[in-house]
């Protein structure tokens, strides 16, 4: 009892320990959730239709996108700029593909896997064209791609497959599962285009309605006062105009995204007298070296020339512009320069070592002699030609060693620009100085024997072989850090005010970016502006904030950024810089054309309104209701004046028709009728189709209630 009595006077204080233990485990519960929920957040690159888009799956599409890329293209690596247009091509591809589904969800449409297979095998697909399994008519071949998917799986389920094999299958694979992806969206998105295009029917009164309008025209006298008659200083309103104009014309200044408006300086850091001189120093001793005969090779690398040396002729093709006008006046053994090309900043040394009329395509084949033996794989090669020249068939002997000896044809441009190997070089020079008809032996020391058939040479072409040293004038770090130095200087401890009034006296120049979106990845069209975007884009940024110095470009820019606005996603404020720009002029106009209307309300002909102070007068042919007229005495298309004149008869009088740019009085001269037959059942697919292109901005509508968030600009 006493015991109990003792647990019962405790009681509040065990409640109060239980009621603390409860909150703290709902305190740490509760920050678990919060923290989830804030990595989800830092790692979202979007939303569409309030459905983020995580950084790890939108990273995922970007790879699988990059592979195709690569396995297309035969490319091992891609740039920047080709990783950020992959990057956007990505995301527009996942925002669209969203937007149709969501749309042919409610329609209950989808692409059914047998769909999806029967289209592949009857291969007529535009997107399946553009795949390498083709046939020699160049149509889509289903067995080739089956025969290479098989191939693929066999090499992906063997166990000891080299690791070369099963990277090439599993790219290959991934590449056409991104293929059949794609195709899917592709037919989906064109049922969902086909209903839609199915609810757009024409009609026969329509179609002659159509006729009607394009073939029967006026001649009107016509007498024009324009609004350019009054100045617009004479014109008086006030914010109630404007407001009432931003009510009326409300849905134009609907902005479908966040946008930000900034000044900045950028400085792009140039090379200074000192490096120049540097410069020059160097190019006149290579210009010495090339001169003296050293090894051109051996001075275009140590001279880091971006213009690398072939060891094999090269037509102009592959040289930059300048350095291939500089051949066109130059002899063999001749050497222009050391010149400065101010297009691309550079300096420059030509030497034309020789040049030479060189066929552009040869077809050719050959036969490659195994066994690690070369003395016997020359003796084979020697057998072989002598077999082929008493007649033998080249693919039959080909075929005895498991190869093909297909015809195949090189073209300079399959290896001009490319870096050219020891082997190469001795194999595309044996087949590009052969003449035609050749059949000849080609020892690759310690490497292999090949016997070359040069069947066909076409197109022929000056070739040069031509050592280029082309040299960036490029800035020393003593200069950077220089320009650094005095830009951190200018920018310590000054606001945005002070920066935006003394940049001019300092020497530097601000610039203007006004509804910068955050796609805009390079900002002045300056490169590795990342940073800088998050910064402009920040949730903390606040009007008036100065950013820090960014490194921005090839690191050869120095940029600083100050925030000078921010137009939220909706509609602009009527008092907005632009939207009232607009409505002030939208306004004038309507306060012209009232005064000038009751100017033109007194006017009983065209004869009395030509009286009026600032009238302009005109005799205008051809009008008809299909086709704007344009008033060249008012300076303007005018479709409400043709509307008008195409209900009048002949010898009507109008007054009082508001254009674009004048208040109108016209009589009507002439109507006449063109008398062309004309195919109504043709007239009424012809509305079809316009009313059809009319309606293709049906996806900028889909995408504005798909609600897109784009904060890619966080991540790249």
């Amino acid at each position: 009892m006493a015991a109990l009595q003792k647990v019962r006077s405790a009681g509040p204080f065990v409640v109060g320990a239980v009621f603390l233990g409860l909150i703290g485990f709902i305190a740490s519960d509760w920050a678990r959730v919060l923290e989830i929920f804030t990595t989800s957040s830092r790692n979202t690159v979007g939303s569409i239709y309030g459905e983020n888009v995580s950084l790890q799956d939108f990273n995922s599409m970007v790879d699988e996108y990059t592979t195709v890329i690569k396995t297309s293209n035969g490319l091992s690596n891609l740039t920047d700029a080709q990783m950020q247009s992959i990057r956007n091509q990505v995301w527009n591809n996942l925002v669209e593909s969203k937007i149709i589904e969501n749309e042919t969800g409610k329609l209950s449409l989808t692409v059914t896997d047998k769909e999806l297979q029967q289209i592949i095998i009857k291969g007529e697909h535009p997107m399946l064209m553009k795949t390498p399994f083709r046939n020699q008519q160049g149509k889509f071949d289903y067995a080739m791609l089956k025969q290479t998917l098989d191939q693929c799986h066999e090499i992906l389920t063997t166990p000891d497959a080299s690791a070369d094999l099963v990277e090439e299958a599993t790219n290959m694979t991934q590449w056409w599962k991104f293929i059949e992806k794609n195709l899917r969206n592709s037919l989906l998105s064109a049922k969902y285009e086909s209903l839609l295009g199915a609810c757009i029917l024409s009609n026969p009164v329509a179609a002659q309605q159509n006729v009607d309008a394009r073939t029967q025209e006026k001649t009107i006298l016509m007498a024009a006062l324009p609004f350019s008659s009054i100045r617009d200083n004479e014109v008086s309103f006030t914010d109630k105009d404007l407001k009432a104009k931003y009510d009326e014309l409300k849905e134009f200044f609907e902005a479908t995204y966040e946008t930000r408006d900034i000044k900045y300086i950028d400085i792009a850091v140039k090379a200074s007298k000192e490096d120049e001189a540097a410069l020059n120093n160097e190019m006149n001793e290579y210009a010495k070296q090339l001169a003296d005969g050293q090894a051109p090779a051996k001075v275009v690398r140590e001279a880091r020339s971006v213009v690398a040396y072939s060891p094999l002729p090269v037509t102009r093709n592959v040289l930059p512009a300048d350095i291939a006008n500089q051949l066109d006046s130059m002899s063999a053994g001749q050497q222009v320069g050391p010149y400065y090309n101010n297009m691309d900043n550079t300096m420059n040394i030509v030497r034309l070592i020789s040049a030479q009329t060189m066929p552009d395509s040869i077809q050719y084949r050959l036969i490659g002699i195994p066994g690690m033996d070369m003395a016997k794989a020359e003796q084979t090669a020697d057998s072989i030609i002598t077999a082929i020249n008493a007649g033998a068939p080249f693919d039959t002997i080909a075929k005895n060693y498991n190869q093909s000896g297909d015809k195949m044809w090189m073209a300079s441009s399959q290896y001009e620009g490319s870096n050219i190997d020891d082997i190469n070089k001795q194999i595309i020079e044996a087949i590009t100085t052969a003449p035609a008809g050749t059949l000849k032996k080609l020892v690759l020391d310690g490497q292999s024997v090949l016997v070359i058939n040069v069947l066909e040479t076409r197109n022929p072409v000056q070739k040069y072989d031509v050592a280029v040293v082309k040299t960036v004038m490029d800035f020393s770090k003593q200069t950077y850090d220089k320009a650094f130095s005095n830009f951190s200087s200018f920018l310590a401890g000054k606001d945005a005010e002070a920066i935006d009034s003394m940049a001019a006296q300092a020497g530097y120049v601000v610039l203007q970016r006004d509804n910068m979106p955050s796609t805009e990845y390079n900002i002045g069209g300056v490169s590795g502006t990342r940073d800088a975007l998050r910064w402009i884009f920040n949730k903390d940024t606040k009007v008036g904030d100065v950013s820090p110095l960014y490194e921005c470009g090839n690191n050869d820019h120095l940029m600083c950024f100050i925030l000078t606005g921010i137009t939220p996603k909706g509609y602009l404020a009527w008092d907005n810089e632009e939207v009232k720009r607009f409505l002030t002029e939208e306004v004038i106009k309507d306060k012209k054309a009232a005064m000038l209307s009751e100017k033109m309300a007194s006017a009983k002909s065209v004869a009395d309104a030509a009286k009026l102070p600032g009238a302009v007068t005109d005799t205008l042919r051809r009008i008809n209701f299909a086709q704007p007229f344009f008033v060249s005495r008012t300076g303007n298309i005018e479709p409400a004046l043709c509307g008008s004149v195409s209900t009048a008869a002949k010898g009507d009088f109008k007054s009082g028709i508001r254009g674009n740019a004048a208040i109108y009085a016209y009589q009507v001269l002439a109507a006449d009728k063109s008398e062309t037959p004309v195919d109504l059942k043709q007239e009424q697919g012809t509305l079809t189709q316009n009313a059809l292109r009319s309606i293709n901005t049906y996806q900028n509508d889909l995408y504005s209630k798909a609600k897109v968030e784009d904060k890619r600009y966080l991540f790249y």
